[in-house]
Parts: structure tokens; sequence; C-alpha cells
């Protein structure tokens, strides 16, 4: 996405409500790697950037993804649903992993065939990246 061509004002999320759901799909596979909260600061950090910003509902504080992990998420496009409260953002996951728990994929547990499996690989060890 460039950010030089930003959408016009009625292109925007309903903030009137609180925070949106915003789910960051990798662009090229569809593969659906987190589910994070947007409010209008985080929207408008993304478009002025480019690169995905949530609300940090844990921190309380605009959050720029990969900002400490060096793992952000270029923004190539984003889609709005049909009542504008919830974002999909169309991303280009830099460093490999979107969650903090260094996997590939912030869902990378599954249910099938009656157990539980491990469906997204481990890309980076928190421990070292985040010192906890």
């Amino acid at each position: 996405m460039s950010h030089a061509s930003l959408p016009p004002s009625s292109f925007a999320p309903d903030f009137s409500k609180g925070l949106v759901p915003a789910i960051a799909q990798d662009a090229a596979t569809g593969e659906v790697l987190m589910l994070a909260y947007m409010d209008e600061n985080a929207w408008n950090a993304t478009l002025r950037t480019g690169e995905a910003h949530y609300w940090s509902r844990s921190r309380r504080e605009l959050w720029h993804k990969g900002g400490t992990s060096g793992n952000v998420q270029k923004v190539r496009a984003i889609r709005l649903d049909c009542d504008a409260d919830a974002v999909v953002l169309l991303i280009d996951q830099i460093g490999g992993a979107a969650c903090h728990t260094g996997r590939r994929s912030c869902f990378f547990r599954e249910w099938k065939d009656g157990e539980e499996h491990i469906c997204s690989p481990q890309v980076f060890d928190p421990a070292a990246v985040y010192g906890k």
C-alpha cells in the first residue's frame, strides 16, 4: 500500500463504538496471522506509515507491530466490512513471525481429528527477542 495515496475520509472504520477488530492476513497466501484492535490513532498511523499499528489492550497504548521485534507488517491493502466495524489488513509479514510467541501465526493451535496440533512454525525465540 502506497501511503502516498491515502484513501478518502469516507473509507474509514466507524470508531463511534470504540475499538475495531483488525485481522492481519498474509497478502500472498491468505493465511490469517493475527487479530488485534485499532483505534482512530492506530488507523491513521497505519495509513501514514504503510505499516500496521494497533491499539494494545494490555498496555493501553498505540502499538507499532514489530517495533520491538523487527517483525513489522507492511500493509499492501486494507478491506473494510459492510458495516465499517471490522478491518482486514493484507500484509507482508517481515521476519516471518506475527505472534509474540515467536510463531508465524497467532492461530498456531488447531483441533483436528480429535486432537490438538501445533500448525504454525516457531520462527524466533521470544526470550531472546523480548528478554522475558
